[in-house]
């Protein structure tokens, strides 16, 4: 059944969704703009996606705004690895491959802004000691190159009420760390792990 309604070639894309609002492509630029960089400046959160021999992987990324990366010129962001868990799935996919997509989010703001671009990984002295936090360095830091730079319309934000507090998801409602680690390895010890 799936296999008959299949969408397979562009023009059948095409015909399905007409033409791309032109101001959807007006408002892309190949690097940053005051207001794009004043807007990511503000960001205390992005996601970057990346892919690679393992597959593909798209990361969260959290620090307070001024902290989470340092923009080095118009074209040109730095970013931190902070240690983690140690499995490296945005590190290796860029060595991989250097393309990446990342994807700004600003709490009570239902636009959002995208950044593509290729990266390199760097364990530069100085861009380091850029990202100190308590006392420690990041290993590595992710020197992303724009190649576009646009913002991403209200509507999915506005659609799924993300920053309204009436739609924020109980912790009771959801499962725990523990629960979904145990349902992927039945000897692990959920109730230490969640405490």
């Amino acid at each position: 059944m799936m296999t008959e309604s299949a969408i397979t070639t562009l023009e059948q894309l095409t015909a399905l969704y007409g033409e791309t609002n032109p101001i959807s492509l007006r408002k892309e630029m190949t690097r940053l703009s005051d207001p794009y960089r004043r807007w990511i400046e503000a960001a205390p959160f992005f996601a970057i996606a990346t892919s690679g021999a393992g597959g593909l992987d798209c990361s969260p990324r959290g620090d307070p705004a001024g902290q989470l990366f340092h923009v080095l010129d118009d074209k040109t962001i730095a970013i931190p690895d902070r240690r983690g868990n140690n499995r490296l799935d945005t590190l290796k996919n860029i060595i991989a491959d250097a393309r990446v997509a990342l994807l700004f989010l600003l709490p009570g703001i239902n636009e959002c802004l995208r950044i593509n671009g290729r990266a390199v990984l760097t364990t530069d002295a100085t861009l380091r000691e850029r990202f100190v936090v308590d006392g420690k360095l990041p290993v590595t830091v992710i020197v992303v190159t724009i190649e576009a730079v646009y913002f991403q319309c209200a509507r999915a934000i506005m659609r799924a009420k993300l920053w309204e507090p009436a739609t924020f998801v109980a912790r009771s409602a959801a499962p725990t760390a523990g629960e979904m680690t145990k349902a992927a390895d039945a000897t692990f010890d959920d109730a230490a792990y969640d405490m």
